[in-house]
């Protein structure tokens, strides 16, 4: 019988879990690495790290060996995180590991996307315990998870030669771009930081929402690195993105598929990005962004 170990990087990445856990269809538990208070879950034990603040990812993989015991899967949503800790967790524990899993077709036999989002390949794995990574919007969203699970401290013993030496916090308060429903992203013709900070973030923060960037952008310093969408930077599944100046290269365009509306505006009416938006606007994003922004003043 299968018994997952669900890894919560925050406590709200398990609000992101239900439509998975629900095609999993078995029981699980939760192991909460950030070590903030319980979230509702119909979880059978809520865990948590108590050791606070950031966590290396070898220590933290270190640890969560030591928790792995009696469980078939263990998983987490995709992130940087996830898969950073759970590649060394994996050699730890010599399991195999599945990443950005979007559908269940057995306990053993995964989906997920390959070749830029382009193809979905069906995954077998045969191995007492699987390692997983899972793209939320792969599943169906549930409203309310059910029941409550009181949480329990547990030991953080793990240890490793990593050493965080700087964190950042995201500027603004805003969402973070994988769990955002609204993500207003620039592309290069933003010009420097501080103009794409004043257009995109500006905009961004008029609609409670997270603020993204092209990888054109962050590698002409447009943008922090952490704000890059796509296929080498985060993958999104936004409920609205907005894409002001991006012309749609293919590795942008694989981080975004799962966006439920896409709205393009760009002054290059021939741009890529217009063949999948469902919104298109031909337009300099300098009028068209502060306009839309004044509206919802």
């Amino acid at each position: 019988m299968s018994k997952l170990l669900l890894i919560g990087f925050s406590a709200d990445e398990l609000s992101l879990a239900g439509g998975f856990i629900q095609a999993m269809g078995c029981e699980f538990d939760a192991l909460l690495l950030s070590g903030s208070s319980a979230p509702v879950t119909s979880a059978g034990r809520v865990m948590t790290f108590a050791q606070g603040g950031s966590v290396p990812p070898d220590a933290a993989a270190a640890s969560i060996a030591g928790y792995t015991a009696g469980y078939t899967h263990v998983a987490a949503v995709s992130s940087m995180a996830a898969k950073d800790t759970f590649a060394r967790l994996a050699g730890l524990v010599d399991a195999p590991m599945v990443t950005d899993v979007i559908g269940i077709e057995g306990p053993h036999r995964f989906r997920r996307p390959i070749v830029a989002g382009s193809l979905i390949e069906t995954v077998e794995v045969n191995s007492p315990l699987t390692l997983m990574t899972f793209r939320p919007s792969g599943f169906s969203k549930l409203d309310e998870p059910s029941g409550t699970t009181p949480a329990e401290a547990v030991a953080f013993s793990g240890s490793g030669k990593t050493v965080i030496t700087q964190a950042a916090q995201r500027r603004g308060g805003r969402p973070d771009l994988s769990q955002a429903k609204i993500i207003v992203s620039g592309g290069r013709p933003l010009r420097d930081a501080a103009t794409f900070e004043q257009v995109i973030g500006g905009l961004a923060d008029a609609l409670h929402g997270a603020a993204g960037a092209t990888r054109a952008a962050v590698d002409s310093g447009i943008a922090a690195n952490e704000l890059q969408v796509g296929q080498t930077g985060k993958i999104v599944a936004p409920d609205l993105y907005i894409a002001a100046g991006v012309s749609g290269s293919t590795q942008h365009m694989a981080g975004i598929k799962d966006s439920k509306i896409i709205v393009a505006i760009n002054t290059d009416a021939n741009a890529p990005i217009f063949e999948v938006a469902d919104f298109g606007l031909v337009q300099d994003l300098y009028t068209a962004l502060p306009e839309i922004q004044s509206k919802l003043r």
